[in-house]
């Protein structure tokens, strides 16, 4: 694989830079000047030599300094007291995912939890993927419990494993809003985990630790438990943990749900998707409290951060579809991803979309800026060693995610909703995991759901 062998030998170019030229460091301060050497290096295409040809290496701190004001130049001049990730860098041929570009959806395994194997579910994946091997298993919890081990090749391999179970705990909870943000307010209906898109950016490839995707086949359970859990006028959705859509043609899960919701129409359902998916959604009637969500990005950042996803286009072609079909959607420019045209690229993208959809099927939109926990950063490494998100400035933020500092995401923010305000009207816009002072500022533009 070309990107992984270039940046694994950019990394051991650094690594011998490192061990001649500051051997009398200790490992965490050699470690620091390895990872800085080597994120300086890939961001700029410079040969790692070059960058402390002219530096004191015999002082640390200074050296330090000198390579935090190149890594991170925007922090650097707007506040001296950031805070950076400096981790370990690994780099293994084994996790790096191969051919990202090229798949086609079909597991090679079916493992069906014993109170699950009559189910229609069971039956729909053995019919749809017929030379798949089944096996039937307890629980997933036993399953599980022998086979511990998971790492970042498992997650590569995951959409080999299908798992369908019987779901009896944590149906519904509210979104766990990060720390200090403020809230949207949100319920999520549980329902499915994993995902087969690879999206780079993704928290599941650091969040999950089993080695397949999780569909439950009683969802009639998750009908049941609704009625104790249901709070007047709440919205609620499926996509936290997975894709909505992405399966519906199998899972069908659409169908139920749509049905189920027509009892309560003063409550909001939300069905979270990349996919194109939606031909389930289009052949059924509905009570008009579904809405229908896709996740926006210009083509350039498909193209480099969603693999295996719907372009743009037929996002955009999905949405005014299900609009078509008397169906509320919703628009999530999240994560916004800031880079070079990043202006023009958004600003596209919102013009392609008004010019698709009147702001009337429109029922709300969300903004949030790139961010996740550290600890995704080294993941994102290893699975994508070529990626471009990382060479941007990303600092540990108020909820100790990594983020792009303050004013970047206040600049964000400032262009995305002055752009969405020559088109939405007074829907609802509102952003997703940021603090309250950053709501201060825009509370003329914003209002949630």
């Amino acid at each position: 694989m070309r990107v992984y062998k270039k940046e694994s030998e950019r990394l051991k170019k650094v690594q011998s830079i490192v061990k001649s030229r500051f051997s009398h460091l200790g490992i965490n301060k050699k470690q620091e000047i390895t990872r800085l050497l080597y994120e300086i290096s890939k961001k700029e295409s410079t040969p790692p030599l070059s960058i402390i040809q002219d530096l004191d290496l015999k002082n640390f701190d200074k050296i330090k300094q000198c390579l935090l004001k190149r890594r991170y130049p925007f922090a650097h001049l707007n506040n001296k007291n950031f805070k950076v990730y400096l981790p370990n860098i690994k780099l293994a041929y084994s996790s790096a995912l191969k051919n990202p570009k090229d798949i086609k959806f079909y597991p090679k395994r079916l493992f069906i939890e014993r109170s699950a194997s009559h189910s229609n579910l069971a039956s729909r994946f053995i019919k749809s993927f017929r030379n798949a091997s089944v096996f039937n298993i307890k629980s997933l919890k036993d399953y599980l419990g022998n086979n511990r081990n998971f790492a970042i090749e498992d997650y590569n391999k995951r959409c080999d494993t299908v798992f369908i179970t019987s779901q009896i705990h944590d149906l519904f909870k509210r979104c766990p809003c990060t720390k200090n943000a403020i809230g949207c307010n949100y319920h999520i209906f549980n329902l499915s985990f994993g995902c087969m898109f690879e999206c780079t950016y993704c928290y599941l490839q650091e969040y999950t630790n089993v080695p397949g995707l999780i569909f439950p086949a009683n969802i009639d359970r998750f009908f049941k438990a609704f009625n104790s859990y249901k709070r007047p006028g709440m919205r609620i959705g499926t996509g936290e943990f997975s894709d909505s859509l992405m399966l519906d043609h199998i899972t069908e899960y659409s169908l139920p749900i749509v049905d189920f919701f027509k009892k309560y129409p003063k409550i909001t359902f939300e069905f979270k998707t990349k996919s194109l998916n939606i031909d389930n959604l289009l052949k059924i009637d509905h009570a008009g409290n579904i809405v229908v969500a896709w996740s926006m990005n210009p083509q350039k950042i498909i193209d480099e951060n969603e693999f295996f996803t719907p372009s743009l286009s037929k996002r955009i072609l999905g949405a005014k579809q299900c609009a078509e079909a008397g169906y509320k959607v919703s628009i999530h420019f999240d994560p916004v991803i800031y880079f070079n045209g990043w202006q023009k690229g958004y600003k596209k993208v919102i013009e392609l979309l008004f010019n698709a959809i009147k702001p009337k099927h429109i029922a709300w939109i969300s903004i949030g800026t790139l961010r996740f926990n550290p600890n995704v950063k080294k993941t994102i490494e290893m699975r994508f060693p070529g990626n471009k998100i990382l060479d941007q400035e990303l600092v540990i933020g108020f909820d100790n995610k990594l983020r792009y500092p303050y004013p970047i995401r206040h600049q964000v923010y400032d262009f995305m909703l002055k752009t969405l305000s020559k088109h939405s009207g007074k829907m609802p816009i509102y952003l997703c995991m940021e603090e309250t002072s950053m709501w201060r500022g825009f509370k003329d533009y914003l209002k949630l759901p």
